[in-house]
Order: C-alpha cells, then structure tokens, then sequence
C-alpha cells in the first residue's frame, strides 16, 4: 500500500470531525471539570492535614525552645551556685567570692547575697560596666528596689526552691520583666537560687541580674539557632525551614529575629512563663502565611474554575454553531434532494421522449434522426455528469474517495475535455476563448478528477450567464504551479459569498441562481479535487462583471500527499 493510500485511510471524515468536535467541546470540559473538583476535594484535605501538621510541628518546635532555654540558663547558673558563698562567711569574703562571680561571668550585670537570718543584703556591680554612668545608675536602682521587697518574698522564694528541689526540679528561680524608668525601656530580669550547703532551716538566697545585651545577642540567637539546626528536629524534612523571634509580651515588634526572619505575622507564638518573663517565641515559614498559603490556593482554584467556564462556555458556544450549522445543512439537503430530482427528471424526461418518438418511426427526414440521437446523447451526458458529482461527493463524504495519480499532459487534457463540450458551449450562443501556454510540463494528476472539475467550473459559466455569452479557459505556468482557468462575463458573485460557495450545497442569493436548478456541489467537488492534489482553487469576481475561477496545481508530485485533504 501506498503512503498515499495509507493516508487515504486513515482520514476524517466531516461527521467524524464533528462528532470529534462535540466531545472535545463538550465532553472534555465537562470532564476536566469533574476532575478537578476531586483534585480539589483532595487538595483540601490534604492541605488541612498540612496545616495542622505544621501547627503541631510549630509547637512542638516552640516546646523545645522553651526547654532549651531552660537548659541553657541551667547550664549557665549552676557554676555560679557552686560559686556563691554561704552564710557562715564573713562580709569581706562574701564580697570577695561575689567579684569572682561577676569576673568569671561577664553575662551578669550584677550579684546579690541575701542573709535573712543575719540580716545581710550584699550587692556587687559588674566592674566592666562602672564607666557607664547611665547603666551603673539603672543596675544601682535595680538592686535599690530588689533591697525593699526581698525581705518580705525571700522566705516564700525559699520555701518554693526547697520544694523544687525534693521533686528533682531545676534549683532555679526567676523574676524579671519590661520596665519604664527615666524614659527608658529595658528588659530585667534575675535568677535566684539558695547557695549549696546551705541547712534547710535557713533562709539564705543568691540572685544574679542577667545582661539584656547579652541575653539579646547571644543567648536567645543560640537557642533558636540550636532549635532550627536539630538533627532531632520535628520539622518536615520537605519543608523550607521556618524563622523565629522573641518578641515582649505587649508587643508585637520583635526584640531578636533569626536570620531568616522576614516580618510579617507569625503562626504561633509561646510565652516563655516562669523563665524569662515577658517573652514570647514566635515562629513561621518565611515569605508566606498559612493564611496566605490558603488565600493563594483560593485564588488558584478561582482561576482554575474561571478558566474551566470559560472552556465550557467556548464548548457550548462551538456546540451552539456545529449543531446550527447541521440544521442548516440539513435544509440544504433537503433543496439538494429537490433539486437532483429535478435535475435528473428533466434529461430522463427528454431521453424518454426522444427515444419513444424514435421507436414509433415517425420521423421521416435524416436531419430529424441526426437531432434526436444527439439530444438523446447531451441530456445522457448530463445525466452522466450529475451522477459522477453526487457519486464523488457520496464516496468524500463516506471517507472512500481515491484519485489515481499519473503523469499527464494537462494542456493535451484540457484540450480534449473542451472538444467534448464545445458543441454545447457554442449551441448555447457563448463566445469561446482557449488560451493554452506551450510550456506546460507533465503533471501527475487524476485525469478524470481534472476533467470533471474543468467541466463543472464551464458549466456554472453556461448557467450563470445572462446577456453578455463569454467562456474563455486558460493553462499557464506561475511560481512553480500549473494554473487552469475558466473565466466569464455572467452574473459575479458578490464579495461576502466568495469563500462560502465552495461549501457543500451552498448557493448564492442572485435570483439567477435560485431559478436555475442545480445540486449546489459542483464547486465544492472542486475544491476537494484541488486539495486532494495538493493545490487549492481561488475566485475573482464582481457582481455584474463576471467571475474567474483559478485551479493551481503544484508541478511537484509530492505536493499531492502533503496537500491530501482529511
């Protein structure tokens, strides 16, 4: 089998392509539509689950923040408990071990040792900072307002120690907060512990003043840093890693950030209680929100459904013509049918006629004979002519139509093709014209197809001609194609009409036209037969003027297969 063949085939036919059509149309939205509200449906779980995943995830990253701080400020107190002196140490040595205190940590702004049994408060500034006279000042009137209320708390706050330490609770307490004095803001805050060795009976407390700088530049970045870093670390591997802060409690500008952190509203946040009070953790994704995330998934699914409307909308409006365009071939049909009946009574009705008066012998001259037999002749090749039409429109339609290609001399074509019809050209009182160039090469084509197509393009000349009788055909070389041409001086085809009268059964709306009876499939034939080789079939006219039909045939033979039609 030929590729042409081949691909004969497998070709469309029209009702395929609009049964095609009407599922792409219809069916395809229709089914994406479907598609994407279980994707949706889906979607939405899934993305609930992620949300509450991420929700237990910042929590328990938070949870984790929270018990690390308390091991870091546990790591960093307990040295200095062991260091601390006891009561039964003079104040000289008291004084001298609180300096060594403040020495070997340079994170405490100061330290304070309190006897209630004894009656001693003994206070010690962090010597780095007595330059400073502004925060010498502040640290002096810090330890001034502890001096006044820890006499009244101290025996609560060792009781509260001494149980903490029977449950193997860390030997710690904590007091501080955000405070407003002389216009500034700063963060306070003190640990407090009983000195080890010391009898239960007593009430001796140590208390240590935490430096804000250093609890903001080094001690809350290495928690999150350590938190977010975690080999242990509860966050989704998949996930891009979060951000965090620590913030005060009334407020939501952030105090210190990780380095990640890009503003924004956090998804969950943690006051850190008994440790630190006043602070908060917070945590988030950067770049986005859980709520974001959601309101882009709305507006995503918004899009999406728009854009599946619009689609369904096209399929029903594509629908809406196709279906149209159906009901209005199928009144063009239902003319074709009026129409071939008429076309074909008429030649049956002569032929009989003629052949009933000849076998009646009632013709006595030679010229009568000669008449008959050649009207009996013309309406039987009318007939003939009609029926190859509907016969190759019957076989397009259906998909089986084939063009058996060979290597002709179109212009030794188009010449016998006009030899036959001459006879009738001039019988209706037309002027005939024949232009055929000389430099015609061969050309593979289907000879009857050409033929035909040469016929129907002359006899819409004979039909469609009123005063002015003119046919002229001509056969001409241009850009590498072999161009036939039938031109007339008849009725003209208005502009808006031009592209529609190749479809099938279509006629135009001159009187003319609807007067004189035809099957509306001579110019549709054409035009396939030009495609099929590879060519394509053009028209110039002017309404009054006449009309030229142009059939351009490709002088490469391989043109035709690509040209091959569906």
């Amino acid at each position: 089998m030929t590729k042409l063949n081949i691909l004969k085939k497998w070709r469309l036919t029209d009702r395929t392509r609009l049964l095609l059509t009407l599922e792409l149309a219809i069916i395809l939205p229709a089914a994406s539509l479907m598609a994407f509200s279980t994707w949706n449906l889906r979607h939405i779980q899934r993305d609930k689950a992620i949300e509450a995943a991420i929700q237990r995830d910042f929590s328990s990253v938070l949870h984790i923040a929270e018990k690390k701080t308390w091991h870091r400020a546990n790591d960093m107190l307990t040295p200095v408990r062991k260091q601390f002196p006891c009561a039964d140490d003079d104040g000289t040595k008291i004084k001298s071990q609180l300096d060594s205190v403040l020495a070997a940590h340079p994170e405490f702004l100061d330290v304070i040792f309190y006897d209630k049994d004894h009656d001693r408060f003994i206070s010690r500034i962090q010597p780095t900072h007595e330059g400073d006279d502004a925060l010498h000042k502040r640290i002096t009137d810090d330890i001034a307002m502890i001096s006044k209320w820890l006499p009244i708390e101290a025996s609560g706050m060792v009781h509260k120690l001494r149980m903490a330490a029977e449950h193997d609770e860390m030997p710690f307490g904590f007091e501080g907060g955000w405070m407003e004095r002389n216009d500034e803001h700063y963060y306070w805050s003190v640990a407090y512990f009983i000195p080890t060795d010391e009898p239960k009976g007593s009430v001796v407390l140590g208390m240590v003043g935490f430096d804000p700088e250093y609890l903001r530049n080094n001690f809350f970045p290495a928690v999150m840093t350590d938190v977010l870093t975690s080999k242990n670390s509860v966050l989704r591997a998949d996930a891009s890693p979060p951000a965090m802060m620590v913030r005060p409690l009334k407020s939501s500008t952030p105090w210190i950030t990780s380095s990640s952190w890009d503003g924004g509203k956090p998804e969950m946040e943690r006051p850190l209680g008994d440790i630190f009070q006043g602070m908060v953790f917070a945590i988030k994704y950067p770049g986005t929100t859980i709520d974001e995330i959601g309101a882009k998934f709305l507006r995503y699914n918004y899009f999406i459904l728009a854009a599946l409307s619009l689609v369904m909308a096209c399929g029903i409006f594509l629908t809406h013509r196709n279906v149209s365009r159906e009901m209005k071939l199928a009144r063009l049909k239902s003319d074709f049918v009026a129409n071939v009946s008429h076309e074909l009574r008429t030649p049956l009705a002569l032929i009989r006629l003629y052949a009933e008066t000849l076998e009646l012998g009632r013709l006595t001259a030679q010229e009568k004979y000669k008449e008959y037999f050649r009207i009996i002749r013309e309406e039987s090749e009318r007939l003939t002519a009609l029926i190859n039409n509907i016969l190759d429109f019957s076989r397009i339609e259906a998909g089986r139509k084939e063009y058996e290609f060979k290597e002709t001399n179109l212009a030794e074509l188009v010449r016998t093709t006009l030899d036959s019809y001459r006879f009738q050209i001039e019988q209706n009182g037309f002027a005939f014209e024949e232009n055929i160039s000389g430099d015609i090469p061969p050309v593979s084509v289907d000879r009857e197809a050409i033929a035909r197509s040469l016929l129907n393009l002359v006899n819409n000349a004979l039909k469609y001609s009123k005063d002015r009788k003119y046919i002229g055909v001509s056969l001409y070389r241009s850009n590498g194609s072999v161009n036939l041409e039938v031109q007339d001086r008849g009725i003209g085809i208005a502009a808006a009409e031009q592209d529609k009268i190749f479809d099938k059964f279509y006629r135009c709306g001159d009187p003319l036209v609807h007067n004189t009876k035809g099957s509306g499939l001579g110019l549709s034939l054409v035009r396939h037969i030009a495609q099929a080789h590879g060519g394509e079939v053009s028209v110039e006219s002017v309404p009054d003027k006449g009309s030229k039909f142009i059939i351009a045939l490709p002088i490469d033979s391989s043109a035709q297969e690509r040209g091959l039609p569906a």
